[in-house]
């Protein structure tokens, strides 16, 4: 993991919260990590002659903060300042309120114990993550596959290596809550760890009741706030893949960081780790094949032959329960916990992809803003102008009529008009200066040629008999209205940005701190596990030199120098010397 430290994003500095590029115009390096309460920190306390199991309590979690009101008995016993821990002590098989039966897992919290299937521990996990959708949810253990179905069929439920693993990395998931600054102190967890408390109803009680449908539609830092539903109605639904203008830089290289930190763990790691865990599972096999096979042989041979044959047995066999215990603690201190990360890792990309959703949702507000700020300007253009010309007709009107008038005296004198046609042109006259008909002109809507559609639309237009002034006022005033909400919903999606921004970094960074501290701990499980097995291996081995050492030696073979005169009162002679030559 060397190469991924130097160019690591998710160690940033504490003064730089935000890049020099970034995209939005709100100013979303003003707001920083939410800052929890004064409180009294105490460190956890440590036994030394106490193994721990992976994670370890003190690798990765912050100082425990003492706190002084407490919302029911699980918040007092997780905050009491002591080394707590939620273990998982059995998985019963059961049919309680099924037709079919289950396994239920019981966690114990101190002196509360609580009962939950594997689908609850998910609804948990999935309610949380909609509850805090700026924060790193841990992960749960994967469904069983098609394929294990399809192998084991019915038996696919009550595997026992299977129940073995959930319950280890449910244990997990709940320690890893239990341990973190802000998830820890949620009551929906509480009441998850009360036995007394039916889970069923406070899947139907506030807050998780209140939840919305969508998550982007709701404040980051309180999606069950039922006061802004209508505000952040205004604010558009924009996709996972839809481009930024001006994306952060710092979330841009913590996005490429992911992804390589991803393709690492879920393709060299876990491949190898896996033919690693092959490999020593077949060793294993062949010693305990080897170690009866041994065992039974010695049970032909007597004297000190026969110990110790059945001596090296033994001791194959022993390299056999060690090489076993080995293949358990590689598996559960490094191969779940490596695949543990690599959920981690889509976990982290999802959250970025929530953080540039919210980037683009604030974007595409501000584009709408500005495009209904164009159109007011342009029907607010129209309306002046619209005013001007009819000050300007109304301003010429008196001046025409009395023109008019004098060209109708004018033409009394000089030609003489019939009573019955001098009234009619007048009356023309005068409808000149007034404002034209606002319904559709009937040539033009029975004009030869005109397409269906439009000979349609006309038909509509003089039906509904439109005023192009009312229509135009109209659309003035909704486009205001529109521009207020729209600017209420910029500034909404503005705190949403720096809200995401500031927490999903700071979350980021403790999640950093916790990788490193885990993953050290994972190094040195394995180098422990694999002294111990030498040790063992050692010991078991050193035993069966000694029982072999005692065999006599062979009669045909050649004594020592030191000891010719011993070697010649037995009488041994090397058995070789006749094919030498040797006399």
């Amino acid at each position: 993991m060397e190469a991924f430290e130097d160019e690591n994003p998710f160690e940033s500095e504490p003064e730089r919260l935000q890049s020099d590029t970034s995209s939005s115009r709100a100013n979303i390096s003003g707001l920083s990590s939410p800052v929890p309460q004064q409180a009294r920190v105490v460190s956890p306390p440590t036994s030394p002659g106490r193994r721990n199991t992976f994670p370890s309590p003190g690798s990765h979690r912050q100082p425990q903060t003492f706190k002084n009101d407490f919302c029911c008995v699980r918040d007092r016993w997780l905050h009491s300042g002591e080394d707590v821990e939620i273990l998982i002590t059995d998985a019963l098989k059961t049919s309680v309120n099924s037709t079919s039966p289950y396994i239920t897992y019981v966690i114990r919290a101190g002196t509360a114990e609580a009962h939950h299937r594997y689908s609850e521990f998910e609804s948990l996990r999935s309610n949380l993550v909609k509850l805090y959708p700026t924060l790193i949810i841990p992960p749960i253990p994967s469904k069983q596959t098609i394929g294990d179905y399809a192998i084991k069929q019915a038996k696919a439920k009550e595997d026992a290596a299977m129940i073995a693993r959930r319950k280890r990395m449910l244990q997990t998931f709940l320690n890893r809550i239990a341990r973190h600054p802000i998830l820890s102190n949620e009551h929906v967890f509480h009441r998850f760890l009360d036995g007394e408390v039916s889970w069923a109803e406070v899947l139907h009680s506030p807050p998780i009741s209140l939840l919305p449908k969508n998550i982007l539609k709701a404040p980051s830092h309180n999606p069950t706030d039922q006061s802004v539903i209508l505000a952040y109605a205004a604010l558009p639904n924009p996709s996972a893949a839809h481009p930024l203008r001006r994306p952060d830089q710092r979330f841009l290289d913590s996005e490429v960081f992911t992804n390589k930190f991803a393709a690492h763990l879920s393709g060299p790691m876990e491949k190898v780790t896996r033919r690693t865990m092959k490999r020593w599972s077949d060793l294993a096999q062949d010693h305990a094949e080897l170690g009866a096979t041994m065992n039974g042989f010695s049970l032909n041979e007597t004297g000190q032959l026969s110990t110790a044959v059945e001596k090296t047995g033994q001791a194959i066999d022993a390299t056999y329960m060690s090489t076993t215990k080995l293949l358990q603690e590689f598996e559960q201190n490094w191969a779940e916990p490596l695949h543990e990360y690599t959920q981690f890792a889509s976990i982290i990309k999802k959250l970025l992809q929530y953080r540039h959703q919210k980037h683009v949702q604030y974007e595409m507000t501000q584009e709408a803003l500005e495009a209904k700020r164009e159109q007011l300007e342009e029907l607010e253009k129209s309306e002046r102008e619209a005013r001007r010309l009819e000050e300007a007709l109304n301003q010429g009107r008196p001046r025409t009529l009395r023109t008019s008038s004098s060209l109708g005296g004018e033409g009394v004198e000089g030609e003489q008009q019939p009573e019955g046609e001098e009234g009619p042109s007048r009356r023309q006259e005068e409808s000149v200066y007034l404002p034209p008909h606002p319904g559709p002109n009937p040539v033009k809507r029975r004009a030869p040629g005109m397409g269906f559609l439009n000979a349609l639309s006309y038909t509509l237009h003089g039906m509904m008999d439109v005023d192009p002034e009312t229509a135009r006022r109209n659309s003035i005033t909704k486009t205001k209205e529109t521009i207020s909400q729209l600017e209420d919903a910029l500034h909404l999606a503005a705190q949403d940005l720096k809200y995401s921004s500031s927490t999903i970094q700071a979350d980021l960074d403790r999640f950093q701190r916790q990788k490193v501290a885990d993953l050290r701990e994972m190094a040195i499980s394995m180098a422990r596990s694999h002294r111990d097995w030498c040790k063992k291996n050692l010991e078991a081995w050193e035993e069966a030199k000694a029982e072999i050492a005692k065999i006599p030696d062979h009669p045909n073979r050649l004594p020592d120098d030191g000891a010719n005169g011993a070697a010649g009162a037995h009488g041994r002679r090397d058995s070789m010397a006749t094919v030498e030559g040797q006399p």
